[in-house]
């Protein structure tokens, strides 16, 4: 017979839990801090009989005390910032342009005459000299106009009237770009790139260039450059040759600048060197006319035969020395005594009497081995032994040979 265990009821057993628990907090009481990180703890069997809630689950304790936001005091919109003059960087002061060069009253003439490749040229040019003051540049080119279409602008007629109005000191003279095209003459109409049509032109390029060297003044012609059109390019090429033969014939100076506007393999570029080396775009995207680089370029092959041909005026950094203007060699008031130079063949050089050498050889009675070998043809007999000592040895006697 089993002896009945009585077991005392379960709301007895959470009332227990319950006082347990409330000793607890009452002996060890939670800090606010304690009760924030409950929020990271699993709930347990007493939370759930007793109701206890986490932070997370609701409003927030009111035990717990809450930090107030500080609120930013926007700064009103009329008010400006202040700069902070430490961090700021310190303000530039204006780039002061330099003066330009005046030019002298008796400045010697370029006139520059052509199509818009000459307009461009005569940019260029007044940028080479534009620190010279004894040059001024005269850049009357026309951009459409040529030798061809004498109707649209007349050459012939217009250039005496510039040379008679300016006096130049030389002309420059850049044509062609717009005579790839027919031309009309006075028998018939010549097609570009015919027999007669370059027959014509070649009397009016020599009847032009003699407009100028007939008044004695210096001519120079410019080439043409390439072009990105193959047709246009070889174009080029055949009436550069067709200007360097008639304007030499007339004693006027070529000026090539082909090389300037091609690479090694003789092809149109659009980007190369500029006059300092640097690599730059110098033509324009339609592959005919010339960047401010290009133009500058072009105007360095011509830079050179004009200062050459003006002299000295076109040259103002170069300065002719004379009594006037002779540099100070800084010589002391009482200039030190030199030591007067001893000759190389002063017997008292090594304190004796004669130099080495001087006294007459002694004469030789005998001839010696350099007489005998260069006059007669003599050697002396090599020793016997010697490496060039060829003379075969002596035959042995037989009583020589028993000996042995």
């Amino acid at each position: 017979m089993t002896k009945k265990i009585d077991r005392p009821p379960i709301r007895w057993l959470v009332l227990a839990l319950a006082a347990v628990s409330l000793c607890l907090g009452a002996l060890a009481p939670m800090h606010v801090a304690e009760a924030q990180e409950q929020r990271y703890q699993r709930r347990s069997i007493l939370d759930f009989f007793l109701g206890r809630r986490y932070l997370d689950d609701g409003p927030q304790a009111p035990d717990v005390p809450q930090p107030k936001r500080q609120q930013q005091r926007k700064r009103p919109p009329s008010q400006k910032a202040v700069v902070n003059t430490r961090t700021a960087p310190p303000l530039r002061a204006p780039v002061q342009e330099e003066p330009a060069v005046q030019k002298l009253g008796d400045a010697k003439k370029i006139l520059i005459v052509g199509d818009f490749l000459a307009s461009g040229l005569g940019d260029g040019l007044t940028a080479a000299f534009e620190t010279s003051p004894g040059v001024v540049v005269e850049a009357r080119g026309n951009v459409s106009s040529g030798l061809v279409r004498d109707d649209y602008y007349d050459w012939p007629e217009q250039l005496p009237k510039m040379i008679d109005e300016l006096k130049p000191a030389m002309v420059v003279v850049m044509l062609g770009a717009n005579d790839r095209q027919q031309m009309v003459t006075d028998t018939a109409k010549e097609k570009f790139r015919t027999d007669g049509w370059f027959t014509e032109y070649r009397r009016r390029v020599l009847s032009f260039g003699k407009e100028v060297t007939d008044r004695k003044i210096p001519l120079l012609w410019v080439g043409l450059p390439a072009f990105e059109s193959d047709q246009m390019t070889a174009d080029a090429v055949q009436m550069n040759q067709l200007y360097r033969n008639q304007v030499e014939s007339i004693g006027g100076e070529f000026v090539d600048i082909w090389d300037g506007f091609v690479d090694e393999n003789s092809n149109f570029i659009v980007t190369g060197s500029d006059v300092n080396g640097q690599q730059v775009r110098l033509r324009t995207s339609d592959g005919i006319n010339l960047t401010q680089a290009g133009r500058r370029k072009l105007a360095f092959y011509v830079e050179k035969p004009a200062r050459r041909i003006l002299g000295t005026q076109a040259s103002p950094d170069l300065i002719r020395l004379d009594e006037s203007n002779l540099p100070g060699l800084g010589l002391p008031a009482n200039p030190v005594e030199h030591t007067v130079p001893i000759s190389l063949s002063d017997p008292n050089l090594d304190g004796g009497a004669e130099l080495l050498g001087a006294r007459p050889p002694p004469m030789a009675l005998t001839r010696s081995p350099r007489d005998l070998l260069v006059e007669q043809g003599e050697m002396t007999p090599a020793p016997p032994g010697r490496v060039d000592d060829y003379r075969l040895p002596a035959a042995k006697t037989p009583a020589e040979v028993s000996v042995k």
